[in-house]
């Protein structure tokens, strides 16, 4: 099996910050909610769980996997979409003259300025992983765990699901729930 989730809230998401590659860390909700995740997915088997180097999605994995034999492996490809200068941007939906808008109503239509990493970027970096460890070890009867950020594993679902890149927003992600992919 292949499951992916994202990281518990950080006071960036309350704010509705872009926090890309940014690290910002959890704030209480967000451990609050990995803490009730623990316990809603405590009877789901994992063998491994890859994390994002970014400490909000290592502080949920450590907190949904506590009490398990569950390795968590860091893996760089698995690092949040990077939005250049853009990072921390506050209210980027209601700002038309924002590029990085337009990722999130036109994800097809999104072009990379001022730093910003493409969405072919980021499909080629989540796309490797994916075929060099993730599906292997799937085939090899493993239980895999996912745990990322918003862009990052919107790409990995659309890569799984052979989804466009304009269905990228498609299947939803919430903070801290599990998604069975395979």
């Amino acid at each position: 099996m292949l499951y992916i989730m994202r990281h518990g809230k950080t006071d960036w998401n309350l704010k509705h910050k872009l926090q890309g590659k940014t690290d910002i860390p959890l704030n209480d909700e967000g451990r609050q909610m990995a803490k009730e995740a623990r316990e809603h997915y405590k009877d789901v088997h994992f063998d491994i769980c890859y994390c994002s180097p970014l400490i909000r999605a290592k502080e949920t994995a450590q907190i949904l996997l506590k009490g398990r034999d569950v390795p968590i492996i860091i893996e760089d490809r698995l690092e949040e979409m990077g939005f250049g200068i853009y990072e921390g941007e506050e209210g980027v939906f209601n700002k038309p003259e924002c590029p990085v808008r337009e990722l999130f109503f036109n994800p097809s239509g999104y072009v990379a300025v001022d730093g910003a990493e493409s969405i072919e970027e980021l499909f080629a970096r989540t796309g490797s992983f994916l075929d060099e460890i993730a599906y292997p070890e799937v085939e090899k009867g493993k239980d895999v765990l996912i745990v990322g950020h918003g862009a990052m594993n919107s790409a990995v679902i659309c890569q799984v699901l052979h989804k466009p890149v304009a269905k990228l927003w498609e299947v939803g992600i919430e903070n801290c729930k599990l998604i069975k992919l395979l």
